[in-house]
């Protein structure tokens, strides 16, 4: 079939995917996954801790490995992919960019709120002076109203950003709305700026929701091996390659090495199957925020109350990242309210 449509794809499975496996992958597993990676024909592998540079911690979890260990055994084996790291102004700092442009990383995915662009001037202005690739990622995309969105990338854009992502922290958005979004944001940036998307599968469409984002104008969709993320998982790359396929879209992928890089060396990784089950079909249903998953079973756990009870009130709420401590005080209020 002829292509339609070309793109360009990036692996977060050694960003994402390090949720699914708390933050534990060693280096050896990130270098056998990278250079995995580095033979399907992705153009870009983002690694680092789940919540991004600097985002071990107690409140985020604790990294296996020191995280200039980690970016520097990626970036020592990735041959043919340029290599990513994820910033989040207020977890990571200019100090921790300027280590991982030491560990050799050679772009930068600069990730707030959707309303909150203007927190990222700092960082994506000085990363384009630094030679960095930089991209703004505006998560929880699916609170935010067209209009708004559509402000918030243009500030992004305005910074320097090479690109800007809508970004389906919650996994929370079906077709329709993600052709409303990536059709304005194409819209509103300027040509030379790249228009991105980034999937979470918690009601089970991330597939056909990447790929109504490139038919309205995305050029970069995120996804990883075997699904490896957060909730229910991101985009797989080997089925959104498999589709493309069939639909001529044009990844660049070898679809055989992406096959086997997903079956021989993600999955054996894996703690348990990536899978829409409850709490993470409840996350999409709640629209909450794909990386709270873990927190909510501990905190549910802990005060013996429902988990899906805990995301549909964080839900409810509004709950974004970065508010992690109400998790707690959302199930303890919900406790002493079934005591009551």
């Amino acid at each position: 079939m002829t292509a339609t449509y070309k793109i360009e794809l990036t692996d977060v499975t050694l960003r994402d995917g390090m949720h699914a496996v708390k933050h534990q992958f060693s280096v050896e597993d990130a270098q056998a996954i990278a250079q995995a990676l580095d033979q399907t024909g992705v153009a870009l592998i983002e690694a680092t801790h789940g919540d991004g540079l600097g985002g071990s911690s107690v409140q985020y979890g604790f990294s296996k490995e020191k995280e200039a260990d980690y970016l520097r055994a990626v970036c020592g084996v990735v041959k043919n992919a340029r290599v990513a790291a994820l910033l989040l102004p207020g977890i990571g700092t200019m100090e921790h960019l300027k280590r991982a442009v030491e560990c050799g990383i050679q772009a930068v995915r600069v990730a707030t709120h959707s309303t909150e662009a203007d927190i990222a001037e700092q960082h994506i202005s000085e990363a384009r002076k630094m030679g960095l690739e930089t991209v703004g990622f505006l998560m929880m995309s699916h609170m935010t109203p067209v209009e708004v969105l559509a402000e918030e990338a243009k500030k992004m854009a305005s910074y320097g950003a090479n690109a800007v992502y809508i970004v389906d922290s919650a996994g929370a958005m079906m077709m329709d709305e993600v052709r409303q979004k990536v059709s304005a944001i194409r819209s509103a940036m300027p040509a030379d700026v790249q228009v991105g998307f980034h999937a979470h599968n918690n009601l089970g469409v991330s597939v056909a929701n990447s790929i109504a984002a490139v038919e309205e104008g995305a050029f970069r969709i995120d996804a990883s091996l075997a699904g490896l993320g957060a909730g229910a998982g991101n985009t797989p790359l080997e089925v959104f390659a498999a589709a493309c396929e069939k639909v001529g879209i044009d990844t660049g992928i070898n679809l055989y090495a992406a096959m086997d890089a997903a079956e021989d060396e993600v999955r054996p990784r894996m703690y348990k199957p990536i899978a829409t089950d409850r709490l993470s079909l409840t996350l999409g249903y709640a629209g909450v925020y794909s990386s709270f998953l873990h927190h909510a079973y501990k905190a549910a756990e802990q005060f013996s109350i429902e988990a899906r009870d805990v995301l549909v009130e964080l839900g409810r709420r509004k709950v974004v990242g970065g508010q992690e401590d109400m998790i707690v005080d959302v199930a303890y209020q919900l406790a002493q309210k079934a005591k009551s």
